[in-house]
């Protein structure tokens, strides 16, 4: 008789599993994505890819981010120019600005808050302004990066997490082959495209 009976929550094994992937999010009943013309008729603004793209990365940006900065004292734009610089060591002002994702005066303008906290320090790459800057990390810089980047990695992490494993890879492809088309200034697909 007792053989029926399933086993007390005390015999099982009691190491720990991982959690489950959390249940894919249910794909809305009206996505305005699909069926797509070529014209895109029947669009609005706000299911437009680049908005929905920018008010995803904001609400990222102040869900994720910002926390974690605030905590080191660090605006967004400090974090993000700082973990850009602290992955390469130093870098060239013109590629900083191409990997940080944003404006010649932005970057020109967190460089020298961060100079003035003894985070990075900058350099003339020649007598003359056309030749350029070089951007370097000072040991104060790695150190804070040092300390920022787990709770950043945590951060992330936990953002992703909210998503199943599958949802994961379909996005990551997704965004990667979105990047690539933008950065091979393609944009929108050519007119011999089938559908």
């Amino acid at each position: 008789m007792s053989a029926d009976l399933p086993p007390s929550p005390t015999s099982l094994d009691s190491a720990p599993t991982a959690a489950p992937d959390p249940a894919p999010a249910a794909a809305p009943a009206d996505c305005p994505w699909s069926p797509l013309d070529s014209a895109g008729s029947g669009l609005a603004v706000h299911d437009f890819l680049t908005t929905m793209f920018s008010q995803t990365s904001n609400g990222l940006r102040r869900a994720i981010t910002l926390p974690y900065a605030g905590r080191h004292g660090l605006t967004l734009s400090e974090w993000r120019v700082l973990s850009v610089l602290a992955a390469a060591g130093e870098m060239a002002f013109a590629e900083l600005v191409e990997q940080a994702a944003t404006d010649k005066a932005q970057v020109s303008r967190t460089l020298q808050l961060l100079a003035g906290r003894g985070l990075v320090r900058t350099e003339a790459l020649g007598a003359a302004r056309r030749h350029g800057m070089a951007c370097h990390m000072t040991d104060a810089g790695r150190a804070l990066v040092a300390l920022v980047m787990p709770e950043a990695q945590r951060a992330q992490a936990a953002m992703l997490l909210t998503l199943s494993d599958e949802e994961r890879r379909v996005l990551y492809g997704v965004l990667t082959r979105l990047r690539a088309r933008c950065a091979s200034g393609e944009g929108a697909a050519d007119d011999s495209a089938s559908d």
